[in-house]
């Protein structure tokens, strides 16, 4: 199953307006609403010259504990999802 997140603003009370789905007439769903909690921060995104220049690419490259960042990520991935299952 795939599942879409979506953050909407009510605009009318009981009611929410959700357009862009990739489904179609007839097609079945289930949709859960859940209150957000605390203020919304909206995040705003990096075009690809805004990314190069932050100084995100290649953060990693000077450091001596790390051989291979790959794998550094790959485990700093793998530590992430354990703590998110033992909750």
């Amino acid at each position: 199953m795939e599942a879409i997140r979506r953050e909407e603003a009510i605009t009318k009370d009981g009611q929410i307006h959700i357009t862009g789905l990739p489904y179609r007439r007839g097609d079945v769903v289930e949709i859960i609403i859940l209150p957000h909690v605390g203020k919304a921060e909206v995040q705003p995104r990096l075009t690809v010259r805004q990314l190069r220049q932050s100084g995100l690419i290649g953060l990693w490259k000077d450091r001596n504990d790390i051989e291979d960042s790959s794998i550094y990520a790959r485990r700093l991935r793998e530590q992430a999802q354990q703590r998110q299952e033992a909750r």
